[in-house]
């Protein structure tokens, strides 16, 4: 049983080390539950009510951009549970709340606005339907994606380097076949959080693979 209660506490320790990330996390599941209990017709609406489409931004810029932020299309939790720990959490704890918090609010602001401005474009050209003002667009992942990018300078070289490969890689490669809007928002997202190189200056020695490797060996 101790070890149990130890293995607790060391979670409770973790959680309490990144509050931004868990009552995000939070909020997450108890709309993700409220979801669960709408008929599909009513959590299209619904949904769309709060998406950052062009629709809606041009009505209630501020309210949509902080709404679609709390829910995730299609119900699926874990996934984000599992993603926040590993991302999110990583960045607060380094960063501390305000400066990751900032990042967040960077990539989901400026990606969203980015995007649909593109979508918008693509519209007036006659390239995207006018339907298409209406798209249903929320979620958290382009916050995720300038996380999970600023990380980046979390990591001493030479390693940070295949970090970032990887990064571009998973996030560029849908725009070299037939990207769409979402794909742009993310890749600018990760080019977001790369700029947000100030605000990474001053906060403790790089993490080092090399060193952590050799502490568990002896």
């Amino acid at each position: 049983m101790r070890i149990f209660r130890d293995l607790g506490e060391k979670v409770w320790a973790y959680v309490r080390s990144a509050p931004g990330t868990y009552v995000w996390l939070a909020i997450l599941f108890v709309t993700t539950v409220a979801l669960h209990h709408m008929s599909p017709e009513f959590e299209e609406q619904f949904l769309r009510q709060r998406s950052t489409n062009i629709r809606e931004l041009s009505d209630c810029p501020v309210r949509v951009l902080v709404q679609s932020a709390m829910w995730i299309d299609g119900g699926h939790w874990l996934p984000y549970a599992f993603l926040y720990t590993v991302f999110h959490a990583q960045a607060e704890r380094w960063l501390g709340t305000l400066r990751w918090l900032m990042v967040c609010v960077a990539a989901h602001v400026l990606a969203t606005l980015i995007s649909e401005g593109a979508l918008l474009k693509a519209i007036k050209d006659g390239m995207a339907p006018h339907s298409a003002v209406n798209t249903l667009d929320i979620g958290v992942s382009y916050a995720l994606a300038g996380v999970i990018a600023v990380l980046v300078y979390r990591i001493a070289s030479p390693w940070r380097y295949p970090y970032l490969a990887v990064v571009l890689f998973v996030y560029g490669v849908p725009l070299t076949s037939t990207p769409t809007f979402t794909d742009l928002g993310h890749f600018v997202s990760v080019l977001i959080g790369l700029a947000c190189y100030p605000l990474v200056r001053g906060r403790g020695k790089a993490w080092n693979p090399k060193e952590t490797v050799a502490a568990l060996r002896g």
